[in-house]
């Protein structure tokens, strides 16, 4: 369908399914014969949403608006949609297909932790065999990324390189980074190729990231080179690392990723710096308030 037509069918389908429910099944009163149209009304639903009113009004009548992965979210809790419809849901408004609903991802050991903790002040952290970063310390999660605030789906080394702006700016050569994590994840595919949540990560990729798409077809597998790497912080600037992969003995499936510092750049006392600075650093800051812009496209207004 053309665009008209896509908003056009938004616009019903959101009705349709607003109007299935019951003020009951939410504790408003009935009101009998006082409701003229069945079902919650747009106030009703937009309150139990979380969103704007002027704003769901503009979706429900298949005006021209931007609507974040956030907002239909909400929405399809609300309208307690199943599986199908949420997904035709996201169609509809994004032309794309959610992330899909995982259950949180499993800790790692303390003991493994305690290792991650005891290499201090250098960024350290864990990934499985699906390269989900499953444990990190301190460091990894002030200059990578705030794992503790991502989602379970998003908390996976090949997805954020593609996928995270942020991770442009982070890595002095992305381009070569990215194509060597590829390489990585191409790797997990020989053992698990024709798995549902290899073929899932695969396809998301294909959608989401153009350079994924066109790199996906020259096959290159490998494991990502150990040399030196030039890293960007909005904080303390640039830094040296050497990068090193390490087997857990305990777990095969699981890999430690480690940067140590080199002489240039006087890395050591900036990341010593990163380790010891508050939660709350200048790239988490950045990242709450976009997020936070993100989710409420109705305050922006």
């Amino acid at each position: 369908m053309n665009e008209e037509q896509r908003r056009v069918e938004l616009a019903h389908f959101l009705r349709t399914r607003r109007e299935r429910l019951l003020p009951a099944q939410f504790h408003l009163p009935d009101e009998g014969r006082r409701r003229r149209t069945p079902g919650l009304r747009r106030e009703e639903l937009a309150h139990l949403a979380g969103i704007g009113l002027t704003w769901y009004v503009k979706l429900e009548q298949g005006q021209d608006i931007q609507v974040s992965a956030q907002v239909l979210e909400s929405l399809a809790r609300t309208l307690q949609l199943t599986p199908d419809e949420r997904n035709y849901l996201f169609l509809l408004a994004r032309e794309q297909l959610p992330l899909p609903i995982h259950t949180p991802l499993p800790n790692i050991s303390t003991e493994l932790q305690n290792v991650l903790d005891a290499l201090l002040p250098n960024p350290a952290f864990v990934t499985n065999e699906r390269l989900d970063i499953i444990g990190w310390n301190r460091t990894a999660s002030r200059f990578f990324a705030d794992y503790d605030s991502l989602p379970a789906w998003e908390r996976n080394l090949v997805w954020l390189i593609f996928t995270d702006p942020e991770q442009r700016k982070i890595y002095v050569q992305w381009e070569e980074t990215a194509r060597r994590i590829l390489g990585l994840f191409r790797a997990s595919g020989g053992q698990h190729a024709d798995e549902g949540w290899f073929i899932e990560r695969r396809d998301r990729l294909m959608q989401t990231s153009k350079e994924f798409r066109t790199w996906w077809l020259r096959h290159d597998v490998g494991e990502e080179h150990l040399k030196r790497k030039e890293l960007i912080h909005p904080d303390v600037g640039l830094l040296v690392v050497q990068p090193m992969s390490l087997l857990v003995a305990d777990d095969p499936n699981l890999k430690l990723f480690l940067y140590t510092s080199l002489p240039e750049a006087e890395t050591a006392s900036k990341l010593t710096q990163l380790a010891n600075s508050p939660r709350q650093t200048h790239q988490e800051d950045e990242r709450k308030h976009l997020s936070h812009d993100y989710q409420k496209p109705s305050e922006r207004k």
